[in-house]
């Protein structure tokens, strides 16, 4: 299926044994390359130039099979019943939704569906049957959007800190502050939004559902680094009144909410960068049977092959982890217990991403300085790579947490052994049996029904 040469499609395109995959997951494929080559692929050039796709895009995806808010399970109950394989859809149907999206190169086209996927997730899960009578409907059925709003300009990864505040006055919440880089803003009809309604910390935040028409709310769509028609927005609300009854869940607990999605927001951007990475290789590779130098082609020089190895080496290490972490989800481990492996595998796609748009920037010499001619997918791919990088958790955040988590459990292993009885006179341990490592505990999150 696809380009047949090695490494420029996931290996189970190309004939691999793989054990996660089987007929549905082969038709589903077809549907999502089928709309990407025919809806998507011939007018990206143009929708990058004006900044935005078109809203009617998303039903038209749906129409074809495509999913317009991702793929949990209780998002799957929504969808017509034509769109859902009659096993239902597991988290392989999202890892080739998401990199076959991908394939057509970074721009943002239906960049928005993966947004409502990570903004609706806390109404279904805590909103009351008004606020989800609002907007889930009809997002899923692609004639809405919703984005969510936590980052600010003093608290990025910092989300326990954020200043946004919301006050209740009798009925309403009247909402002050500024959100940044919010993904898909000038699109979205309504707003999951973390506001601070308590004390300093993270018990202080509560969610809201906002519409976007409400007085005192501007968005502003904000110039990126990268070309992108799904655009980057600042907020700003001065003075927004927010009915009461549009508090998704109970107050205070918007914290805890928003972790339900952190993890598999993570997971959503390791499956595109994977993709990203290869086409880098992919061109790379392309590239170098065409181009000469010294009277041979490139090709032919050790070092160019070098560096094919080695982005090929990185690439499939890396949707090898993407796989292995889709299948946690889909066998049901809880997202709560996902952290440290959420966390390093996007750290370990967007410094895979950053080694191969180096890479192919180099096999492509010039040509990848420019944004016209053979080099140009690499020149915008490569300003792509800051993108994967720091949007749902920078690299050091990510790591930090992944290190903390491995502490703490070591720490509590070591307590454990060290609590254990001392021997008897007799020689006996009045304990045969050594304590285990314990396991992270689901506590610090709800239990997710998604």
């Amino acid at each position: 299926f696809g380009d047949p040469a090695l490494g420029c499609e996931p290996y189970w395109y190309q004939g691999y044994a793989s054990a996660y995959y089987g007929p549905s997951h082969e038709v589903f494929r077809r549907k999502c390359r089928d709309f990407v080559e025919g809806q998507v692929r011939p007018h990206l050039e143009e929708w990058i130039a004006k900044k935005a796709y078109p809203l009617e895009l998303h039903q038209k995806a749906l129409a074809a099979g495509l999913p317009t808010a991702g793929l949990q399970k209780d998002v799957q109950a929504r969808y017509p019943s034509a769109v859902v394989p009659a096993e239902g859809f597991d988290a392989f149907h999202e890892l080739i939704y998401l990199d076959e999206l991908a394939a057509v190169g970074p721009g943002g086209a239906l960049g928005q569906c993966g947004i409502n996927s990570m903004a609706l997730p806390p109404v279904l899960f805590a909103g009351s049957p008004l606020v989800q009578s609002q907007v889930v409907e009809e997002v899923i059925h692609g004639r809405k959007n919703i984005s969510l709003a936590i980052s600010e300009p003093s608290a990025g990864s910092d989300v326990a800190n954020l200043r946004t505040s919301a006050v209740l006055e009798k009925d309403v919440y009247v909402v002050n502050g500024q959100k940044k880089w919010i993904t898909g803003g000038h699109m979205a009809d309504f707003f999951t939004l973390a506001v601070r309604t308590g004390k300093a910390g993270p018990g202080g935040i509560s969610l809201l559902l906002v519409d976007a028409k409400t007085p005192g709310f501007r968005v502003r769509k904000m110039d990126m680094q990268f070309d992108s028609c799904h655009g980057t927005t600042f907020l700003d609300f001065e003075d927004v009144r927010v009915p009461k009854s549009n508090l998704i869940g109970q107050e205070g607990q918007g914290f805890m909410y928003l972790l339900l999605n952190f993890n598999h927001e993570r997971f959503v951007i390791s499956a595109s960068t994977c993709r990203f990475a290869r086409l880098c290789y992919a061109e790379a590779l392309k590239y170098s049977l065409r181009r000469k130098t010294f009277g041979k082609p490139l090709y032919e020089h050790q070092m160019i092959r070098w560096k094919l190895a080695e982005m090929l080496r990185q690439v499939e290490a890396l949707h090898d982890y993407n796989e292995r972490v889709a299948f946690q989800y889909k066998c049901g481990v809880p997202d709560a217990k996902l952290g440290a492996q959420c966390g390093m595998l996007k750290v370990f796609a967007s410094k895979t991403f950053e080694y191969c748009a180096r890479e192919a920037s180099q096999v492509f010499g010039g040509s990848s300085l420019v944004r016209d001619g053979p080099g140009k997918l690499v020149e915008r791919l490569y300003r792509e790579v800051r993108a994967s990088a720091i949007p749902g958790g920078s690299e050091e955040v990510l790591l930090d947490l992944a290190a903390r988590q491995a502490i703490g459990q070591s720490l509590r292993q070591e307590k454990q052994l060290h609590s254990k009885p001392k021997r008897s006179p007799e020689g006996k341990d009045s304990q045969d049996v050594i304590p285990q490592p314990t396991r992270a505990s689901d506590a610090e999150a709800p239990k997710s029904k998604l």
